[in-house]
């Protein structure tokens, strides 16, 4: 039960940092995406540091396997500044992946945005199987059936938001206060977002995979390539404060509260979804992969977006895809 409600918490924060991440941004903001970039690398930076601390003295007195995988996942990590030389890459492709995400955010709706970029896992699963990480043997019915919905939904996504009329969507995007131009490149943001996550994940498989542990003799566990991302997001969040302060003579904290919000929410959505990771509640990936679901209702709640029918229509069936994939 207590990882059912870990998934639960994990789902709500991660939809949670998509709102206020969204919230946040400003459409005529040219540096917004630093902005957020800044604030979600501030706070894993904070739990970097917090993890950090708290391994030494766990590993120093009752070691990992003496605390519950709750408090490991705050509070410990086995890193090493090797760790970071080895992860560097994949964190960088993750990283590169949500920065070009963070900046769709003002070309496009986040009922449309999210559930793009949720659909990552369809792709990462097709690719390792191509390249061999993961078995043919793998691919089950429902496997099939869960990209195939995610790929058709997508598609039709993309079509019917290309062909509406302009004055229909002029009309519904008043209501949330927002002026978005329909555009090619509103809807590749996202969708680049899709293929590089997907690389990334892709490469954070065949990094953990045993023929690359027998290659190389590499092997990180799950709390050093998190501590690791971690390290790389808050080297990038100090490059994105120069950037911002110095250079772009821009505010950093001011205003910025929602995007504080939406750090603070990635951050623990990661802690709980590791949590529920390395447990063997394996309906907890289901529940997690289904968080756009909740992007879209809060979109639609607070942002005041409103879709067509048609809209809803195969956001649905993309995220009943990816729950199927889950």
């Amino acid at each position: 039960m207590l990882y059912y409600f870990l998934s639960i918490a994990a789902l709500l924060c991660w939809s949670g940092s998509d709102l206020f991440s969204k919230m946040g941004t400003r459409e005529k903001d040219k540096n917004s995406h630093w902005k957020v970039v800044f604030a979600v690398g501030l706070m894993m930076g904070i739990h970097f540091f917090i993890t950090l601390i708290g391994g030494a003295i766990i590993d120093s007195t009752v070691g990992v396997d003496g605390v519950t995988k709750v408090v490991a996942s705050l509070f410990y990590t086995d890193f090493k500044i090797m760790d970071f030389v080895y992860y560097l890459p994949i964190a960088a492709v993750y990283i590169f992946a949500m920065v070009i995400g963070y900046i769709g955010l003002r070309y496009i709706e986040l009922s449309i945005s999210s559930p793009i970029c949720n659909s990552s896992g369809a792709l990462a699963f097709l690719l390792c199987v191509i390249f061999g990480i993961f078995s043919k043997d793998d691919i089950t019915t429902t496997t099939i059936i869960g990209i195939v919905m995610i790929t058709v939904g997508i598609i039709a996504l993309g079509f019917v938001e290309q062909k509406e009329d302009d004055e229909v969507k002029q009309a519904r995007q008043e209501m949330a206060n927002r002026k978005y131009t329909k555009s090619i490149l509103a809807f590749l943001l996202p969708l680049s977002y899709l293929v590089i996550d997907a690389l990334g994940t892709v490469g954070d498989e065949y990094l953990f995979s045993d023929s690359f542990i027998e290659k190389t003799g590499i092997e990180l566990s799950d709390y050093a390539a998190n501590s690791a991302f971690e390290l790389t997001f808050f080297i990038l969040a100090v490059f994105a404060f120069i950037w911002l302060k110095f250079v772009k003579k821009d505010v950093v904290f001011k205003g910025n509260r929602e995007l504080m919000f939406g750090g603070i929410c990635e951050t623990i959505g990661q802690i709980f979804y590791m949590t529920v990771m390395f447990s063997d509640f394996s309906a907890g990936m289901v529940i997690i992969s289904a968080y756009c679901a909740i992007s879209v209702l809060w979109s639609r709640i607070f942002l005041k977006e409103k879709m067509s029918w048609k809209h809803y229509a195969v956001i649905a069936l993309v995220i009943a895809g990816i729950v199927i994939l889950g």
